[in-house]
């Protein structure tokens, strides 16, 4: 099936959405699916229920081609990144002296739970990015003997730095140490391949660049370490067999379903089948080529920018969908509202202003919004 992208996004015809690294707009046709969910559930309850369990196991399937998985029995589905970093960070096994490395600049979600392991004497060791040429290296520079762990974004929030996680995930191989990624910013705008980068852990929520709600993410655990990680909350949903409601003993499911401990987020489920259904439909390979052309055409017109200064580093291998700069001609939250009433939605980050716009985004709302800026700027 081929998607017409100029009806699938009726979002720029009301504005220029240059926001994709927040929350991203649904296509319409997940627009279109959730209206015919909510009338199934107002004309017939449940009676469907069979059908709606086979559209989540084709969203699991989804997730695993997504990734390239190896199985999609290594494929949770959970409700934000967050609970997912919180599944590795209380599910493995520490001892007093553990440490974790990460990235000081990171999201707070990537953040917060490896610091709040101190209570069990393990240590979040965290590279400043502002202050290494070679953050890879650095990264591998902090782990010693009692490094357990390596945690990084994919792809940095908030000035869109591109990890090399292939250098990454073989050190930890090397190492013996386990390798998790947040995802959340190249899920859905650049291709990923869980089984070449060797990651253990990827957590990505689906409210970005796949293009669906809030509220439903992915889990992903290497089949190999799935034993490692204890099971912290318990109910009928991850269970085996699935429906013997009368069993008196559980067993734990072979497969991530181990995870998700309670009823599945049905409304989720069709809304981010269908962001996966167009962009897969679209081509993983045409969606990254076009996300980073885009990006190479913001920065090319704001390098021409009197008084823009590129923070973004947009050197080919650290390219992702994320540009962000700034000026000294106006302070980045105050360029930032005056561009928000132009309808030019983007984001304060990073000490700039963060554009981040996705592989339909039309090239003349990208010349659009150079000019904006350029006006604003000239005007002060």
């Amino acid at each position: 099936m081929v998607y017409l992208m100029s009806n699938q996004f009726p979002v720029c015809r009301n504005l220029i959405h240059l926001n994709h690294a927040a929350v991203g707009p649904w296509p319409q046709l997940t627009a279109d699916r959730v209206s015919a969910f909510a009338q199934e559930n107002v004309q017939f309850g449940s009676l469907h229920y069979a059908r709606w369990l086979a559209l989540e196991k084709q969203l699991r399937q989804q997730l695993a081609e997504l990734i390239n998985a190896a199985s999609v029995d290594e494929i949770a589905l959970v409700k934000n990144t967050s609970e997912g970093l919180s599944l590795v960070a209380y599910g493995l096994p520490w001892q007093p002296g553990d440490n974790v490395v990460g990235i000081e600049q990171e999201f707070p979600s990537n953040r917060f739970v490896w610091e709040s392991l101190a209570s069990q004497g393990v240590e979040f060791r965290k590279l400043d990015l502002d202050s290494s040429t070679d953050p890879e290296q650095s990264l591998m520079a902090l782990c010693d003997a009692n490094t357990r762990l390596i945690s990084i974004s994919a792809v940095q929030f908030h000035n869109g730095l591109r990890m090399d996680l292939h250098k990454i995930g073989r050190f930890c191989r090397e190492q013996n140490i386990l390798f998790c990624v947040d995802a959340i910013q190249q899920l859905g705008a650049l291709q990923f391949d869980v089984q070449s980068i060797g990651a253990d852990f990827v957590i990505a929520d689906g409210h970005k660049w796949m293009l669906s709600g809030e509220g439903l993410g992915l889990f992903y655990v290497r089949a190999a370490v799935m034993d490692r990680l204890q099971v912290l909350q318990y109910g009928w949903h991850m269970t085996q067999p699935l429906s013997d409601y009368s069993a008196q003993h559980f067993e734990l499911a072979a497969s991530a379903r181990r995870f998700e401990c309670g009823s599945p987020n049905m409304l989720g489920i069709h809304a981010m089948q269908a962001s996966l259904e167009l962009l897969l439909t679209t081509g993983l390979d045409d969606i990254e080529r076009q996300v980073l052309d885009n990006s190479r055409f913001l920065l090319q017109g704001l390098s021409a920018i009197d008084g823009v200064q590129i923070i973004s580093d947009a050197s080919a291998s650290r390219l992702s969908g994320i540009v962000t700069f700034n000026s000294e001609k106006l302070a980045a939250e105050k360029l930032y509202q005056r561009l928000l009433a132009e309808n030019i939605l983007c984001a304060p980050r990073g000490g700039g202003v963060r554009l981040s716009p996705h592989f339909y985004t039309p090239r003349a709302q990208l010349e659009q919004a150079l000019d904006v800026i350029q006006q604003l700027l000239k005007n002060g």
